[in-house]
């Protein structure tokens, strides 16, 4: 049982924490979630429903509020959600050993590090469309990977959209605000379909994350940032890294 962890009270502390400064860039926060989940030694049966049910509410919230302010590429997102929700599905229907999900995982969270830290840069100069084939092979993988792990995949959709030049990063936040929807309710459709279940401990961590993606989602979408708080999350994400490839 979820309440059962030892110390539980800490992570419930520090879920809201994780919330908001993914929703401040426009994600739910499944791989943040994840990385805590992991340094608190959740099982990985409850971790992966856990993570998508926490990002289809925070992701809600974020998506909200980046769309009011005109944010929003509907043809962007089409491009990569064709083939994204199946693969989520067919993703979140395979069970997967939990060595190679630590490992998985965990080269995974790298990408989260990255973008906390802002590697990926904030802003693209010139914008490209996106062909057809980059849409559909690009979502198609990210959304395997992401129903596979439980996360929704914006982690990854975004810096991939800075780097390639195809979305500014408040477009990027927007679109992947709703990629990471789609993907984590496929994810989760597929999970339930192959006899997972959630426990309703789950939904007072929804609660809890709701306060921490209301604020962050909001302020973020004002353009309003904490840079150091976004060091301090990228160094538990670390931490959690290291602990899933070394375990």
């Amino acid at each position: 049982m979820i309440f059962e962890t030892e110390y539980i009270w800490l992570f419930i502390l520090i879920l809201p924490i994780i919330s908001f400064l993914y929703a401040s860039v426009g994600h739910g926060g499944a791989s943040g979630y994840l990385a805590l989940m992991a340094l608190f030694s959740f099982a990985p049966e409850v971790m992966k429903p856990t993570a998508l049910l926490l990002n289809l509410f925070v992701a809600a919230i974020a998506f909200y509020y980046y769309y009011k302010e005109g944010f929003f590429n509907k043809k962007l997102f089409l491009s990569f959600a064709f083939a994204s929700i199946p693969m989520a599905f067919l993703g979140g229907m395979i069970e997967v050993d939990t060595s190679l999900y630590n490992k998985i995982l965990g080269i995974l969270l790298i990408f989260a590090i990255l973008k906390m830290l802002n590697v990926f840069g904030t802003k693209s100069t010139e914008i490209k469309n996106v062909e057809t084939w980059q849409g559909l092979l690009v979502g198609g993988i990210i959304g395997f990977f992401s129903g596979l792990i439980g996360i929704g995949g914006g982690i990854i959709l975004t810096p991939i959209i800075l780097l390639l030049h195809w979305g500014k990063m408040k477009e990027a936040a927007a679109v992947s605000a709703l990629f990471i929807w789609v993907n984590s309710a496929s994810g989760l459709i597929g999970q339930f379909s192959s006899g997972v279940s959630i426990s309703m401990q789950s939904f007072v961590l929804v609660a809890i994350a709701l306060i921490g993606g209301f604020f962050g989602a909001y302020l973020g979408s004002k353009k309003i940032n904490n840079q150091n708080l976004r060091y301090m999350l990228a160094l538990v994400l670390i931490i959690a890294s290291v602990k899933l490839l070394t375990l």
